[in-house]
């Protein structure tokens, strides 16, 4: 076997400093989201990402969007939408409607049922965040979150044919 060869495929392993930075964060970010769904569950009977979702209805124009675009505001796969819509709908949070422009495609519309449930669990949700995030941080601190966060979420959105994001798949 060739040594350069080995040598240039060998990784660039993370420092000490950088694998202590990289724990954390996933430390956590698995905890804040244990957290909230722990929060939502106990308060309105849903996970976070159901949560996000009649938020993401809640904030469109007449509380519908298409499916697609759902799926890619809330960062996830059109599989995994389709379920949560699913048990959206069967507690009476969320309708279907066919897109009369597409014959395939769908939109998701926020009901009024699923609008009040928003309403009632909204209070608990913001004080579980702030007490989770805001009030652990310093309005620097806070500021550079959302500056590192915004950085690192727009890394992993490429433009393009052939990006691998997961509301296209």
């Amino acid at each position: 076997m060739n040594t350069a060869s080995t040598s240039a495929e060998e990784p660039r392993w993370l420092t000490d400093e950088e694998q202590r930075v990289w724990r954390s964060y996933i430390d956590a970010s698995t905890l804040l989201e244990d957290h909230l769904d722990r929060q939502l569950q106990r308060d309105a009977g849903m996970p976070h990402i159901y949560y996000g979702l009649l938020v993401k209805l809640a904030e469109s124009p007449d509380r519908r969007l298409r499916m697609t675009e759902l799926a890619m505001m809330a960062k996830i796969t059109r599989s995994r939408l389709s379920h949560a819509v699913a048990r959206l709908e069967r507690n009476g949070w969320v309708r279907r409607e066919d897109c009369p422009s597409d014959k395939r495609g769908q939109f998701a519309v926020l009901t009024d049922e699923g609008a009040d449930v928003l309403r009632r669990t909204a209070p608990g949700h913001v004080t579980a965040v702030r007490q989770a995030v805001f009030e652990r941080l310093t309005p620097e601190q806070q500021k550079s979150l959302g500056e590192i966060m915004q950085i690192l979420a727009e890394g992993l959105q490429p433009n393009g044919a052939g990006a691998d994001l997961p509301w296209l798949r």
